[in-house]
């Protein structure tokens, strides 16, 4: 059984509880995988809710356990926890260790699936080799190492020196505990990460990043047609804007608005409405715009759709091979856009940049700067897109910037940019680093790959306050995060708990 805290169990809706046994008993299976300590606290994190912006009560969770096993806890001001644990005998001269996860989850789900986030357990599941979850998020992003962090503290048999334990919020929506760690809350010289997502690479640098927000005002008048209809584009894989990017899976948003520009003119359709993905960094899986129409241009719209979905299926038959266009009858909205505001949006997300932007030239097969397309939404007032730029360089970033204010001045709309935070520079004399690579080495007998991801670890923030902190990014193997068919393969997971404890059980005196 899953030992919830009281707030964690109150705060499950009534519908939900009634189903609580039936969840604990699928579930049970995988706290009898390898490594069980690990697996057995994945149980207890996906049972208590904690998407972005709403991890308090695991992490009250995590802060009662610890201080009932007698470990020093401390919760900064922005909500970060730091656990510290003393060396085992023999090892109080090593160099002081912080294994670094984040406490929060991206919140996707499936078209068809009833689940709050904030109040319900993630539901996974063994399939094969994998572990999933039941048609939302599975967070092992990055509950898998948060679990392992956490069994180490709890253990009483692995080998390490003087240990902390750094818990981070809100990573997913803003890298707010990161931008918030101020300097002397760690002693640490040493910092593994354990956000990284394929097994056999380690990871020594990422990309930094920034937001984008555009906002079109729109003109409104009212309907002359008299039939209205919602056109939905769904089915698609989304996944994760920085890892998934290269990948060339179709972005919702984009291609909804190439049907609008393709099309919109010729059926002479006036829009009311345009909405399409939840997160800006997770590729939008979903999307749809309302309008009115002609009844005599119904037939011409069904062709259309029938004509667009096939190209699409052409063109994204292996990526996407369950996408799909609907099209479905709405009651007839109150306002409609004016002719040339709606013209300008359509031009607007049509000609807007997205996916990868650039290859780095440095190191082969990764992505070196990219935009993702993220979330449209529509209020009375205007139109927001909201985007995520990533580059493993200051300049690639600068220049996705500059084109996406050129377009938004040709436009008439407003740009802001927020939330930049910087990459993490490879170190290519980084001593854990070496320590890593060659104990992966003598375990497995084969070298693993050194490697800069194209995502935003925090580890390029705690450089900030931290410029000396030696530090390294490991994982297990981790299948399309920020989307619904994310899933971690257990294989893996075994083996990044095992290169963990031997590193730990390596670091050198200080």
């Amino acid at each position: 059984m899953v030992n919830l805290p009281p707030s964690a169990r109150t705060a499950l809706p009534t519908h939900y509880r009634s189903y609580r046994i039936l969840i604990v008993t699928t579930a049970s299976e995988i706290n009898q995988l390898f490594p069980r300590p690990l697996w057995q606290w994945f149980e207890q994190i996906c049972a208590i809710p904690h998407p972005s912006k709403h991890e308090a009560a695991l992490s009250e969770h995590i802060q009662q356990w610890a201080k009932q096993r007698g470990l020093p806890v401390v919760v900064d001001h922005v909500g970060n926890l730091i656990i510290r644990k003393p060396a085992t005998a023999g090892m109080e001269e090593r160099k002081t260790v912080v294994i670094q996860a984040h406490l929060d989850m991206v919140p996707q789900k499936n078209a068809d699936k009833v689940h709050d986030f904030t109040t319900d357990p993630i539901q996974p599941w063994i399939d094969g080799e994998w572990v999933k979850a039941t048609g939302t998020t599975l967070g092992a992003d990055n509950g898998i190492g948060m679990s392992s962090a956490l069994a180490i503290l709890g253990a009483e048999d692995i080998c390490h020196g003087p240990l902390e334990v750094l818990l981070t919020v809100d990573e997913e929506a803003g890298m707010t505990g990161a931008f918030g760690l101020q300097a002397g809350m760690l002693n640490a010289d040493i910092l593994i990460n354990t956000d990284s997502e394929q097994e056999g690479e380690i990871y020594m640098g990422c990309a930094g990043g920034v937001d984008a927000e555009i906002s079109l005002p729109l003109q409104w008048q009212a309907p002359v047609q008299q039939m209205a209809y919602t056109l939905s584009i769904t089915g698609l894989k989304g996944g994760h804007s920085g890892v998934n990017i290269h990948l060339g899976r179709g972005n919702a948003n984009k291609l909804i608005a190439r049907f609008l520009a393709g099309h919109a003119t010729e059926l002479g359709l006036s829009l009311s409405e345009i909405k399409g993905g939840s997160l800006r960094n997770a590729i939008p899986r979903e999307a749809q715009c309302n309008f009115t129409i002609d009844a005599a241009q119904l037939p011409l719209l069904e062709q259309c759709i029938a004509q667009y979905q096939a190209i699409l299926q052409t063109e994204l038959a292996v990526v996407e091979p369950a996408l799909k266009l609907s099209l479905q009858s709405t009651p007839l909205p109150a306002q409609v856009l004016q002719p040339t505001a709606q013209k300008t949006l359509i031009n607007l997300i049509n000609s807007c940049p997205n996916g990868v932007i650039r290859m780095s030239d440095e190191i082969s097969g990764v992505t070196e700067s990219s935009l993702n397309v993220g979330v449209i939404s529509t209020t009375q007032d205007e139109v927001t897109i909201l985007c995520l730029i990533r580059s493993l360089i200051d300049s690639g970033r600068e220049n996705i910037e500059s084109t996406l204010q050129s377009l938004s001045d040709l436009a008439g709309a407003q740009i802001t940019f927020s939330g930049c935070y910087p990459g993490w520079k490879p170190d290519t004399s980084s001593a854990v680093m070496a320590i890593v690579k060659d104990t992966y080495q003598s375990i497995y007998h084969k070298e693993p790959v050194i490697m800069v991801i194209h995502a935003g670890l925090e580890c390029g923030l705690f450089k900030k306050h931290y410029p000396d902190l030696d530090m390294v990014s490991i994982g297990p193997t981790i299948r399309y995060p920020h989307g619904p068919d994310e899933m971690v393969n257990i294989k893996t997971v075994g083996q990044y708990w095992t290169l963990l404890l031997a590193v730990l059980e390596r670091i050198p005196a200080k």
